[in-house]
């Protein structure tokens, strides 16, 4: 606890200096939580902070008690303060350590009127930083069933919470401090009540060279060097198919989110129709026409790729549905699927595994398209994000990559990664599309559909923030294009050890949505 509320105290002490000079308010709960925001209480203190405390309800834990104890004996009585004390404060920062990972449920009481107090001070202007997680928040899901003032930075120990991953915009940015609970190098995502399962293992086991959580190191380390005597065809060939009459504009977002991604060539296979205007709008990618035989599949298609994306603007007809059963029958290599793919296959359920088996694949789904492929309601599939792909990964031989936020990749042996990167800007139409030219490319380069995956996901996501960050916050008024724009940059990695005690940090882009003006629910 005093580990906790002492790197608590240090990070905002660096992030809020100039704040810090008109005070703190701090909301001290009765557990473990509040705990620790008594240990914060008298470090912040102890730098020359002006420090106000409100108890809304009694230290219950025998921890708590006793960081109370120590705080009063440094500060005094006089810094506890009651609720209509505080609102005339003013001051900048509140800290909300009310209610920590194992609460669920609506928040009561005395301490619901507190958490309205700091939803209040947060509309005022000042800056909300939470402890563990936004008070009101289940750790576990991410809900929010009552009062709830959310924050604008939530400092957690050891590891990210899935209530944190799930509901981003309530925690704002989320920075994890290292506290001393474990020694491994990878953040487990919690399993009880929101907290983690975190074990120790010797480096180089398989955990330990694949954490759940994909940070920028991580993606940095699963990436091919290119060496200074590579060619076109040792950065690997990337074929694309789909493109159907009136829908050419998925293949080209695909081809150039490739062709930014660093692959060698790109050939998009398109309907007849929509070769000229593909090869308008992306004339750095080669072009055919939809095979009309096995002969011309393999010749201008297979022959020439070293891995295939099948899916995006492929459409939902007849010729469509031959096209991609034809080429799953005759192509062994590494495979990506998606969009309009993924609902032909949903057709053949009971197949999926005769299908797809004896290649390396990856499925990208939404959650719709989840949806047609395992027969599960999407509202199972939104609270079960975390293990839902495991099933499908093994029914149907291939490494599933489930779209939204967070993005949970699952190989069939039951390996998960997830990224937590990413921004609204990408939701919108031709988004998948941007993230399949990017998979595809490192699926070709690195052959592991789980580790590409789960990269490239992280890429598209760490280019949407780029694009995402203005001056006013505001990702109003920008498209796919500013995103793959971004890929450029995106692909530069500082690899620099870590500031310490952080462990990582999830940066929130875009606009500050108060509780007053959020959907119920959220």
């Amino acid at each position: 606890m005093q580990r906790a509320g002492a790197a608590a105290a240090s990070e905002m002490g660096l992030r809020f200096r100039d704040r810090l000079e008109s005070g703190v308010l701090i909301l001290a709960g009765p557990g473990n939580n509040g705990g620790d925001a008594w240990v914060i209480a008298r470090a912040l203190n102890g730098v020359g902070a002006r420090v106000r405390i409100i108890e809304p309800v009694a230290a219950a834990t025998p921890d708590a008690r006793a960081e109370r104890a120590l705080t009063i004996e440094v500060l005094g009585d006089g810094a506890i303060v009651s609720l209509e004390q505080a609102s005339v404060g003013g001051e900048s920062v509140v800290v909300d350590g009310l209610l920590g990972t194992g609460s669920t449920g609506a928040p009561r009481g005395e301490i619901a009127k507190a958490i309205a107090a700091c939803a209040s001070a947060r509309r005022r202007g000042a800056t909300v930083v939470a402890v563990d997680v936004p008070s009101g928040l289940d750790a576990s899901t991410g809900e929010t069933l009552g009062e709830f003032a959310g924050a604008d930075l939530t400092l957690t120990f050891g590891s990210i919470k899935r209530g944190h991953l799930v509901n981003r915009e309530a925690c704002g940015s989320i920075v994890v401090l290292d506290i001393g609970l474990t020694g491994t190098a990878a953040w487990p995502i919690g399993r009880d009540a929101g907290t983690a399962v975190m074990q120790s293992r010797p480096p180089g086991s398989p955990a330990h060279r694949l954490p759940e959580l994909v940070d920028e190191a991580w993606v940095a380390a699963q990436l091919p060097p290119i060496a200074w005597d590579a060619h076109k065809g040792t950065r690997k060939k990337l074929a694309i198919i789909g493109g159907a009459r009136g829908m050419a504009g998925a293949s080209v977002l695909a081809a150039r989110s490739a062709l930014r991604s660093g692959v060698g060539m790109v050939k998009l296979v398109v309907a007849s129709e929509s070769v000229q205007p593909v090869q308008e709008a992306e004339p750095q990618a080669l072009c055919a026409a939809w095979p009309a035989d096995d002969d011309a599949l393999h010749r201008d298609v297979l022959s020439w790729a070293d891995a295939l994306v099948i899916g995006p603007g492929l459409g939902l007809g007849p010729d469509s549905e031959a096209l991609l059963h034809r080429v799953l029958d005759a192509w062994k290599g590494p495979t990506l699927i998606d969009a309009d793919a993924i609902t032909h296959l949903a057709k053949r359920r009971e197949e999926l595994f005769q299908t797809l088996s004896g290649r390396p694949t990856l499925v990208t789904p939404h959650v719709f398209e989840f949806a047609r492929l395992s027969g599960a309601e999407p509202a199972d599939i939104l609270a079960n994000r975390f293990e839902i792909g495991a099933d499908l990964a093994k029914h149907t031989g291939a490494t599933i990559l489930l779209k939204g936020v967070p993005t949970v990749i699952t190989s069939p042996a039951g390996d998960r990664l997830v990224s937590a990167a990413g921004t609204p800007v990408l939701a919108t139409g031709g988004s998948g599309d941007v993230l399949s030219g990017i998979a595809g490319t490192l699926f070709a380069q690195i052959g592991d559909p789980l580790c590409a995956g789960a990269a490239a996901a992280w890429v598209h996501g760490r280019a949407a923030e780029r694009a995402s960050v203005t001056g006013d916050g505001v990702v109003r008024g920008l498209s796919l294009d500013d995103v793959v724009r971004e890929l450029r940059a995106s692909w530069h990695f500082d690899t620099r050890p870590a500031r310490y005690p952080v462990l990582t940090e999830l940066s929130l882009s875009g606009p500050r949505v108060h509780p007053s003006t959020r959907p119920p629910g959220r």
